[in-house]
């Protein structure tokens, strides 16, 4: 069974003919396209952007996300600083909150499109993929990258009144980083995918 992720209408699962797609029989959204065997352009696309966010990750990862010049005296912070000041300042749970959310859990994300990707882009099938396909379709819905980005954002308005704010390289990768994921999102098909895994040696 089918569930739209429009409306959830229930629908039975059918077998399509190359080039063929299943739309939602309630709403007319797109539920799946059919995998063609030898066109790996989609998979390829869905690499090539997947490896692109793991650099931006990687980078965001270690410059720093912000600095504050206030009366002469500069600082500044990486997302790591920021979650290791958090925890030293007794607020453990938003900072376990913040390093699950913008740090594990896209990491687990990333690693698992590229452990799937990287292996049906060459024709080959990756160990244990149906299990970790499994896994990320059920992590997905926990990175908040966007929602961390949007609430620096706000910090940092409410801190320009008291202090010069420089945006550091992290946070202009952040900010790209959520293009290419949306990208990356709109460009996997998890059905292809599983069939794809089906099929490959």
């Amino acid at each position: 069974m089918w569930a739209c992720h429009d409306c959830d209408a229930l629908q039975r699962e059918v077998s399509l003919p190359s080039g063929g797609s299943a739309r939602c029989w309630r709403c007319g959204a797109l539920l799946c396209r059919a995998c063609d065997d030898d066109d790996t352009a989609a998979v390829e696309r869905t690499l090539a952007l997947t490896l692109a966010a793991a650099v931006l990750f990687v980078v965001a990862l270690g410059f720093p996300l912000v600095g504050l010049d206030m009366q002469g005296s500069r600082h500044s912070t990486t997302l790591g600083g920021a979650v290791a000041t958090l925890w030293q300042q007794d607020s453990k749970l938003v900072a376990t909150l913040v390093a699950t959310t913008t740090m594990l859990l896209p990491s687990l994300e990333l690693g698992a499109m590229l452990w799937l990707l990287l292996p049906l882009s060459l024709g080959q099938r990756p160990a244990a993929g149906r299990e970790v396909l499994r896994g990320l379709l059920a992590i997905r819905p926990w990175g908040m990258v966007e929602v961390f980005v949007l609430g620096v954002l706000v910090a940092l308005v409410k801190l320009a009144s008291i202090a010069s704010v420089l945006p550091g390289v992290a946070l202009w990768c952040f900010g790209g980083l959520i293009f290419l994921f949306a990208a990356a999102a709109a460009s996997f098909d998890a059905h292809q995918t599983w069939h794809r895994l089906e099929v490959a040696t």
